[in-house]
Parts: C-alpha cells; sequence; structure tokens
C-alpha cells in the first residue's frame, strides 16, 4: 500500500455555530493537533490550514428518502447493535442541514468528505464510553494517537476519533456501511484486523 503523504481532519460537528465543535488533524504517523471552533469559517479555515486528504465529518451528510425518518446505513448500523439518531428527529435536523452545507463547501474547495459515526467506532475499538473522558483519551492514546491534549473535551475526543476512522478509510481499514446516494457511514475494521484488506 502506497505511503500517505497527507493526514485526516476529524470534524465533530455541533448543529449551531453557538455551540462547541470539535477540530483534529491526525497525519499519517497519528500526531494530532487539535482545537474547537464555532463558525463554518472557522472550520474552514482549519481545514485549509492542514490540507487534509479526507475531512471525516460526525454528522448525517444526507437525509433520508421522501417519508422515512432514518436512511439505510442507520438502520444498518442499527442492527449491528449501534444507536445513530435519526437525521430528522429534533435538533439532528438542524445538524444535518449544517453538515450538508459544509460538505458542499468543503467538496467544492476539492476536499473528499465522508460521513463517520465515531461513537460507534470507539465501540468497535473497544475504547471507553464519552463519560470516562479520561479513559477514552488513554484508549485512543493505546491505539497510537500522539499529542492529545491532556484537557481535550468530548468534541475533540470525538473528532480526534473521528478522524483515526478517516486514517482507516484511507488505508483500507473500513467498511462502508449503506447505499451510495443515499447515504454512506465509514465504519473501522476491528483494531486486529487493521493490517487486513
Amino acid at each position: 500500500m502506497a505511503e500517505l503523504k497527507k493526514g485526516v481532519v476529524g470534524v465533530d460537528l455541533a448543529g449551531s455555530p453557538k455551540r462547541v465543535t470539535g477540530l483534529c488533524y491526525l497525519d499519517p504517523a497519528l500526531r494530532c493537533s487539535a482545537t474547537r471552533a464555532r463558525s463554518d469559517e472557522e472550520i474552514l479555515s482549519f481545514v485549509r490550514r492542514f490540507d487534509p486528504r479526507v475531512v471525516a465529518v460526525d454528522a448525517p451528510l444526507s437525509s433520508p428518502p421522501p417519508g422515512e425518518s432514518m436512511r439505510k446505513c442507520d438502520r444498518d448500523l442499527k442492527r449491528m447493535g449501534l444507536r445513530p439518531l435519526p437525521p430528522v428527529l429534533g435538533g439532528m435536523r438542524m445538524l444535518t442541514e449544517r453538515a450538508v452545507k459544509l460538505k458542499d463547501s468543503l467538496s467544492g474547495l476539492g476536499y473528499e468528505v465522508i460521513e463517520v459515526f465515531p461513537r460507534g467506532a470507539q465501540k468497535i475499538l473497544g475504547l471507553p464510553s464519552k463519560k470516562d473522558r479520561r479513559g477514552l483519551r488513554a484508549g485512543l492514546a493505546s491505539l497510537g494517537l500522539k499529542g492529545i491534549p491532556e484537557d481535550a473535551d468530548i468534541h475533540v475526543l470525538d473528532a480526534a476519533t473521528c478522524a483515526l476512522v478517516g486514517l482507516l478509510y484511507l488505508r483500507g481499514a473500513y467498511v462502508a456501511v449503506g447505499e451510495p446516494g443515499e447515504g454512506v457511514i465509514v465504519m473501522p475494521r476491528s483494531p486486529e484486523r487493521w493490517s487486513s484488506r
């Protein structure tokens, strides 16, 4: 497999610019550069600064078909024992609208954008839940991530997870859940399968 020259930006997107969005750039050597943002312009500025190969976003990048509350990818994750929220449920509708707009902006700048689900990814990777912030940080470090801030909150830790899934996507250690055209969520393979294709 060709050596990766660029890393990934992970985005733990908030539904509103009034709330915190976590951002993390993960280079191919798993070194983190993380921050928090609010506005779309701050997010785009962070992406342009690091110029990643992929932007991995924790938010629905598409809406369900008319009359449906979930996409096939959401239903498939539920069958896997994971629990995504329906893209049209309450505040998720605002998040989905913001995510689709952000994806369009990033795609217009030439970036590949993928949808990820860090909570489900953390479960697959055997990491602690978000309730155990220190444990989650230590778990990410045990997977090789370097430089995660000591005071990283859950937004930054989820963004780091997004970025890790993005790197696994580039390395072929992933599973695509859903249907192209309706919505695809990229999920990691379990760690013992990272080296297999």
